[in-house]
């Protein structure tokens, strides 16, 4: 697979998605305006974490992971290519975050409000919405919720016409056109230009063949530790930064540095 190259790169593309939305007035901007509500604070932001339910499950690699001051979780991913099994992914990602922050020993109490969100170049539904927000109810009277918790929300980029929310309309038209027509998407058009001027990011940009960078996604490691020592080895050895290393492979900081 060849790599796409580092300066035509676009918010759609996974990787400058997640270096983008690493800068929290960003991140916390988009969700605040697709939920239409103020967060004072995100106490937790990360990129590219590798999260695994156990030593035996499949591995996969989340986009972006945030907390806000009430305790509330979202992941929120790019997918570009339909690979028909969003929603499937979707209840995959919800319990793999539910069994890694719950701690051994916690009460099911303990988990906290959490959103899957993913945003789409493409529908996944076939009912041309810009927004699909799905939670469990109950069939015999839709008013019942179960309340878990849990939301999933789906965004459709391709739809962007169908939201009366401006500037959620600006944000999708800008994913799916790359057009500037907001004040928002023009911050993150110039975070963007940032992105594309450090030679760091531009290194570990081209560091990782596609086929590494997709292996968590596509199942290629199938969680295996030997695969992630591999992975990790030859990172380290293009001289890329531990914690950047730790996040992709989901190996410990002592794992990495004791390797040769």
């Amino acid at each position: 697979m060849t790599q796409k190259p580092f300066e035509e790169l676009t918010i759609s593309d996974d990787f400058m998605f997640c270096k983008v939305m690493e800068y929290e007035p960003i991140c916390r901007e988009f969700l605040e305006m697709l939920f239409s509500a103020k967060i004072e604070k995100i106490t937790y932001l990360s990129s590219q974490n590798t999260v695994t339910a156990n030593s035996g499950a499949k591995t996969v690699r989340l986009d972006v992971l945030v907390k806000d001051g009430s305790d509330t979780s979202y992941d929120i991913e790019m997918q570009v290519g339909n690979e028909y099994n969003i929603a499937k992914r979707m209840r995959y990602y919800q319990a793999v975050l539910d069994v890694a922050f719950l701690d051994k020993g916690y009460s099911y109490k303990a988990l906290n409000e959490s959103f899957i969100i993913f945003i789409c170049l493409f529908d996944p539904i076939g009912s041309n919405r810009a927004v699909y927000t799905f939670e469990n109810t109950c069939m015999e009277d839709k008013n019942i919720l179960l309340q878990d918790g849990t939301k999933k929300i789906i965004l459709n980029a391709g739809a962007f016409k169908e939201t009366g929310n401006k500037e959620l309309q600006g944000f999708l038209l800008y994913v799916k056109t790359g057009k500037v027509t907001t004040a928002y998407t023009g911050r993150i058009e110039q975070m963007i230009q940032t992105v594309k001027r450090n030679e760091q990011l531009r290194k570990e940009y081209h560091i990782l063949p596609a086929v590494l960078m997709d292996a968590f996604d596509e199942g290629e490691a199938r969680g295996s530790r030997q695969a992630k020592l591999e992975t990790a080895r030859l990172m380290k050895q293009a001289n890329c930064e531990i914690p950047f290393i730790e996040k992709m492979t989901g190996l410990s900081q002592a794992e990495v540095e004791a390797l040769k």
